[in-house]
């Protein structure tokens, strides 16, 4: 079978909120089959628990955050991305604040935080969600989708007004079954810009960005020293962060996700009218992983051109 993940050993980080400004103590520990994941802020008494979930998530503005009642999480998206990359179904995710660190902008350091965690199998199988039919959602002229897919793949458009971008590689597609997460998604980091900064501060948002932690433009080109670390860098941020939108169910997709200057709402629209829709998507396990390969195996599995496995629906 292709069984459920956890860490090896616990480990921890220190960083600054990208939006609150605040130092933020990170640590994540081991969790038990079927646990799942699961954030638990520990500045407060009792500490409060809130577990993810699509119907969890409450905020979607330049961010995905989840909330329990009156406490919340911020900025969850680039560390769900990296847990999926890695592929980590149960953790537990203590912090002393209410954002997730930015660290560099990308999933990169979250991955090599992993990485050096390491992961060891669980005695149950990985549960996947699999999509029968298309589901869309749009807002504008704007949209995202999901289709059937013996795999996971995703394809992104983006279009901004700003000559920098459009000078950029503005479409990208990630087959999980030819590229790994950590070099085709994990390094892209996020962006802004400078004349957007001083009303998001206001806002009291955007109170810890750096050229440290994004990527930067002003009306013509980008402020970072190093420029971009790809010539498709901010298509490929947005996919990053659509498997951390994406990986809010907590479980992993088989899908093909296509999207068009789609952001954390439409991609949180996406994942709660897909599971609105029985008819459009069921639970499978893998009985057989010697052939499962990469495709069913999401992001974490090394390339494989071995047949996809019978998948086998459970309720």
């Amino acid at each position: 079978m292709i069984p459920q993940r956890t860490l090896a050993r616990p480990v921890q980080t220190v960083g600054v909120g990208l939006h609150s400004g605040a130092k933020v103590a990170l640590r994540l520990l081991p969790a038990p089959p079927d646990a799942g994941i699961r954030f638990v802020r520990i500045d407060h008494s009792p500490a409060v628990e809130i577990p993810i979930s699509a119907d969890a998530v409450a905020e979607t503005r330049l961010c995905t955050g989840i909330r329990r009642g009156d406490v919340g999480v911020g900025t969850i998206e680039h560390l769900l991305s990296a847990l999926a990359g890695v592929g980590v179904d149960n953790v537990t995710i203590k912090l002393d604040g209410p954002e997730v660190p930015i660290m560099d902008g990308s999933a990169a350091p979250f991955v090599l935080l992993l990485l050096e965690a390491g992961t060891v199998a669980q005695s149950v199988p990985r549960r996947f969600v699999r999509v029968k039919r298309p589901v869309v959602v749009e807002d504008g002229d704007k949209w995202a989708r999901l289709e059937p897919f013996d795999g996971f793949r995703l394809s992104f458009q983006i279009e901004f007004d700003h000559p920098a971008i459009a000078a950029s590689k503005t479409e990208a597609v990630v087959d999980f079954a030819e590229e790994s997460y950590l070099r085709a998604v994990a390094r892209a980091r996020t962006f802004g810009f400078v004349h957007e900064v001083e009303q998001l501060r206001q806002m009291g948002l955007a109170r810890g960005g750096s050229l440290e932690n994004a990527v930067v433009l002003d009306e013509f080109r980008v402020l970072n020293p190093g420029g971009l670390r790809s010539p498709d860098e901010f298509v490929r941020h947005k996919i990053l962060d659509a498997i951390g939108d994406l990986y809010v169910l907590g479980h992993p997709l088989l899908a093909h996700y296509r999207a068009y200057k789609s952001g954390h709402a439409l991609n949180n629209r996406l994942l709660r009218a897909l599971l609105a829709d029985q008819t459009a998507w069921e639970w499978v396990t893998f009985t057989d992983s010697s052939s499962a390969g990469h495709r069913v195996g999401w992001p974490h599995r090394r390339p494989s051109l071995l047949p996809i496995p019978d998948a086998v629906p459970v309720s």
